[in-house]
C-alpha cells in the first residue's frame, strides 16, 4: 500500500498551523476527501480522519497504544520518560483498567447527581454578577473559572488556588504556530503544577479531608504481581494532574463554543429558551459540532490498514475526532448545527477504554451553565471581531467570547 503523501493528493495537514488553530473544519473536509489516512513528513505522524476509521482505532487499543503519550509532543518522547508521568491516559490494560476503576467510583451517575447543588451554586456565583450588565466575556468571566473551581473543590484544593492551577494548564497546553512542544513557560508551568500536586498529596496524608485526593490516599490497588498496595504519592499526583486539566479545559471550551454557536444560530438558542428540555441535546450537538478535544494521540505498535492504506508499526498516530464528527459519510448535513439531531455515538468525550472519566460531570456542568445562561441572557449577540481562539495542542475553542445583551 502507498501512503497518501505518495498519491496525487496535495493535501497537507499541520496541527500547529494558523489554519488549524483558526478552525480546521474546511481542512478536515479536504483531508477526508483527498487523504483520509495521512502521513506527515514534517512531523512524522499518521492521522485518521474518517468516522468509521477513528471509531475502530479507538476500540483497537492493542494496535494503537496510549503508553507512549497522548499528544504529538509526548508521543515524540522516550516511552520510559512517559511512564514517569504515572497518568492513566498514558497506560494500556491491564494497569489502566485497575487504576481507572479506582477513580470511576467517584464519577458514577449517583455520585455526580449528588454534586449538582454544589455545581449549580458555583456556576451561579460566576454568572450572577452580570445579571444587570450589558456585556461580559462568556469565557474569561464565566466558562474559564467555574469548571476549575468545581474540580478543585472535588479534589480538595485549598481555597483561592483554582486560578493558579487553571493558569498552569493554559500555559502547558499552549503552542506557538509551527511548534510541537510547549513553550519554555509551558514547561515551567508543567513542572510547577507537578510539584504542587505532589506536595498537596503529602499534605492530605498528614491532614485528611472529605475530598477525592484524601480518598485516593486510602484505597488499595492490585499490582501486576497480584500484591495489594496503596497508591503512592506520584500516582495520586498523576491522577490529580489529569483530573484538574480535563475537568477545567473540557467544559471551559464546550461552554464557550456553545455561546458562540448560539450567537451564530439564534434559532437553535430560541429552542432551548422555549423548551429547556432541549438543553441536554444542545450539549451533545455542541460536543459534535465544536468538540473541545480535536484529536487523541496514540502509537501504532502493530501494522494496520485503514481505508486501503497501511499504517506501519512504530509511529505516532492521531485519531482526529474533530474531523470524524463532521464526516458526511456518517452524518446528514454535518456542517449544520442542529440540536434536534438524532442521537448517535458521542466521540466528543472520547471513546473506547479511554473515554472521558468525567463525562457525566462535564455534561451536568454544561447543562447547568446553559440553563443559567438562558435564564439570565435570553437574548444576546457576540462581538465576533473580538473573539480570540486558543492555540493549543489538541484542544480547540475560545479564550475570549465578548457578549452584549440585546433587547
Amino acid at each position: 500500500m502507498t501512503s497518501p503523501t505518495m498519491s496525487n493528493s496535495a493535501a497537507e495537514f499541520d496541527p500547529f498551523s494558523e489554519e488549524y488553530f483558526n478552525g480546521a473544519y474546511d481542512l478536515y473536509r479536504t483531508m477526508r476527501d483527498e487523504a483520509p489516512v495521512y502521513f506527515s513528513e514534517k512531523y512524522g505522524f499518521w492521522a485518521l480522519f474518517l468516522y468509521d476509521d477513528v471509531c475502530d482505532a479507538h476500540r483497537n487499543w492493542q494496535t494503537f497504544s496510549s503508553a507512549h503519550g497522548v499528544d504529538l509532543s509526548t508521543l515524540s518522547k522516550d516511552p520510559d520518560l512517559i511512564a514517569m508521568y504515572r497518568s492513566i491516559i498514558m497506560m494500556d490494560p491491564p494497569e489502566h483498567d485497575r487504576l481507572r476503576s479506582l477513580v470511576s467510583r467517584v464519577f458514577t451517575p449517583r455520585a455526580i447527581g449528588a454534586l449538582e447543588p454544589m455545581v449549580r451554586e458555583v456556576i451561579q456565583s460566576y454568572l450572577a454578577p452580570f445579571d444587570d450588565a450589558e456585556s461580559f466575556d462568556a469565557v474569561a468571566d464565566f466558562s474559564a473559572p467555574f469548571p476549575a473551581e468545581i474540580i478543585c473543590r472535588m479534589l480538595g484544593v485549598p481555597d483561592g488556588d483554582s486560578d493558579k492551577i487553571r493558569h498552569w494548564i493554559d500555559l502547558t497546553l499552549h503552542r506557538e504556530p509551527g511548534q510541537m512542544d510547549p513553550t519554555p513557560e509551558g514547561e515551567a508551568a508543567s513542572l510547577e503544577s507537578g510539584i504542587y500536586w505532589y506536595e498537596l498529596v503529602q499534605e492530605k496524608r498528614k491532614h485528611p479531608g472529605d475530598d477525592m485526593l484524601t480518598r485516593l490516599t486510602e484505597v488499595e490497588v492490585e499490582r501486576d504481581n497480584g500484591e495489594m498496595t496503596k497508591l503512592d504519592d506520584a500516582e495520586i499526583a498523576g491522577f490529580a494532574t489529569l483530573l484538574g486539566g480535563a475537568g477545567a479545559e473540557t467544559v471551559t471550551k464546550l461552554v464557550g463554543n456553545a455561546v458562540y454557536l448560539f450567537h451564530k444560530n439564534p434559532g437553535e438558542y430560541a429552542k432551548i429558551i422555549d423548551d429547556p428540555g432541549k438543553i441536554g441535546p444542545a450539549v451533545e450537538e455542541t460536543l459534535r459540532y465544536y468538540p473541545p478535544s480535536q484529536y487523541q494521540g496514540r502509537y501504532s505498535v502493530k501494522e494496520s490498514t485503514y481505508s486501503g492504506v497501511t499504517i506501519p508499526a512504530g509511529h505516532p498516530t492521531i485519531l482526529v475526532s474533530g474531523s470524524a464528527l463532521r464526516d458526511e459519510r456518517f452524518y446528514d448535513q454535518p456542517d449544520v448545527f442542529n440540536i434536534d439531531r438524532p442521537p448517535t455515538l458521542q466521540l466528543g468525550l472520547g471513546y473506547g477504554i479511554h473515554s472521558c472519566l468525567g463525562a457525566a460531570l462535564a455534561r451536568m456542568e454544561s447543562r447547568i451553565a446553559f440553563e443559567e445562561l438562558s435564564k439570565r441572557w435570553p437574548s444576546f449577540e457576540v462581538d465576533e471581531e473580538k473573539c480570540v481562539r486558543v492555540n493549543m495542542s489538541n484542544v480547540a475553542g475560545f479564550g475570549s467570547v465578548p457578549v452584549h445583551r440585546t433587547r
